[in-house]
């Protein structure tokens, strides 16, 4: 049964419980003392050993309950015969087939033979390895072939061929065996992709998402980057959150250790080592809304707002012709209501770069300090008005940097009505963001900038 509990935990990683080999030993050790008479017993003991949080615990159920089931070859509960079921026990015709087991099984009606050996045949062929969607009508066949259904088709060719009606019914019933072990073999390598990749089907979908133009998705893909999005600020989150006081073991501050020890004569009694400090950083960020960038911005201002717990003060605006702040929508309400809120008020018109910068300077200037790092995301297209160089350049000595994101690759920009090359030397970066990965990278190194030694 270690091959049983092996196959186990690999489903269960698939469906993201982390399994440590220690964990893994402890399970083993669980199943030699409660065994495999009681399931509920089992089950239990197994989530004790192995759950950790009420998610992975919800997971675990859904996974054991999955992988021990048994269904395949189970007679319909309300007995009724229908032309893919399994034929009805027949000693005499099997005594037959004694040659071919697998006919035997068939026609004798042996569900729990027919089931165990499948199960013995997809190990054998490595069904529990099925990556892709793609793959199950394979693996089905495969498995099938390992039982011998090759040699079952053979013999009923064989028995239609020739005139004798005996033979012609029992070709007959051994069809109707045929077509029950496929439907069976399909059912069961279905569950083997739910159990081992159904997780990898959804990371590649994921994958590609991450790689797509924000301004490429569609309305159908929203949820699910929601999560995504949601998936990175939380690992920005972790990785940022720890103390703010990271002590560098090995290094030592000689200088303040000196400084500690003098009233011991300068013997170091107690030793200083050096540490980084990170703070929490404080980020305006100023949103186009309009037609072109508001995919864009709405994933933007999803992550922001999911890393609240690093980020010391945050200030949203939001701007097409006009520019209103919209922090307290966005703190009030859920992300996934606040978005389209904010596209009603201000989003879908005609932009207008320099009346926002106006905007933005009449009304929150005075809040913009030195520790401030200013997010623009905009395409820089302001439809040929005044695009206020003055304000831009006195956003940038205001802040500690200024960030443009642009959705549009670089080699667009200064074409038409775009007016990236006269912001761009008041950036302290310009880089193109068009995909979720992009944002990741740009949060990653506004959070890394506020690491100080």
């Amino acid at each position: 049964m270690q091959r049983t509990l092996e196959n186990f935990f690999r489903a269960l990683r698939a469906a993201e419980i982390r399994v440590s080999p220690a964990e893994s030993i402890d399970a083993h050790r669980t199943v030699e003392l409660v065994g495999y008479g009681d399931r509920q017993f089992l089950k239990d003991s197994l989530c004790v050993a192995l759950a950790k949080t009420p998610e992975e615990v919800a997971s675990f159920d859904d996974c054991f309950e999955m992988f021990f089931q048994r269904q395949e070859f189970e007679a319909p509960d309300d007995g009724a015969g229908g032309d893919g079921d399994l034929p009805e026990g027949d000693d005499d015709a099997a005594a037959d087939l004694s040659d071919l087991p697998l006919a035997e099984m068939v026609m004798s009606g042996d569900g729990a033979g027919l089931a165990a050996e499948m199960e013995q045949a997809a190990n054998r062929v490595g069904a529990a390895e099925i990556r892709f969607f793609t793959q199950r009508g394979y693996f089905a066949r495969r498995i099938l072939d390992e039982m011998g259904l090759r040699d079952l088709e053979r013999l009923i060719a064989e028995l239609r061929r020739g005139d004798d009606e005996s033979d012609a019914a029992l070709g007959q019933r051994l069809e109707q065996g045929r077509r029950y072990l496929l439907e069976e073999s399909r059912q069961y390598v279905e569950r083997q992709y739910e159990l081992y990749a159904r997780a990898n089907g959804e990371n590649l979908r994921d994958e590609f998402l991450m790689e797509t133009r924000l301004s490429n998705l569609e309305q159908r893909d929203f949820d699910r980057m929601h999560r995504i999005v949601r998936r990175m600020a939380k690992r920005l989150a972790t990785r940022y959150s720890r103390r703010r006081k990271h002590s560098k073991r090995g290094q030592l501050d000689i200088r303040r250790t000196l400084r500690r020890n003098m009233p011991h004569d300068g013997i170091p009694f107690d030793v200083v080592w050096k540490y980084t400090k990170i703070e929490r950083p404080r980020i305006v960020v100023i949103c186009d809304v309009s037609r072109s960038v508001a995919a864009a911005a709405r994933f933007l201002l999803l992550f922001l707002y999911s890393l609240n717990e690093v980020v010391e003060r945050l200030q949203a605006y939001a701007f097409s012709d006009r520019l209103i702040d919209v922090g307290d929508i966005l703190e009030h309400k859920d992300v996934d209501e606040a978005i389209p809120e904010i596209m009603v008020k201000i989003g879908f018109r005609p932009t207008d770069y320099g009346q926002a910068l106006d905007d933005y300077e009449e009304g929150f200037m005075d809040e913009l300090d030195r520790h401030t790092t200013v997010i623009i995301l905009g395409d820089g297209r302001s439809n040929f008005t005044d695009p206020r160089i003055d304000i831009m350049r006195r956003l940038h000595d205001r802040s500690r940097s200024v960030i443009w994101l642009n959705p549009e690759p670089e080699s667009f920009w200064g074409t038409g009505d775009s007016e990236m090359p006269r912001y761009r030397p008041f950036c302290h970066v310009a880089k193109t963001c068009s995909t979720v990965v992009h944002l990741e990278r740009v949060i990653d190194d506004i959070l890394k900038s506020y690491a100080r030694a």
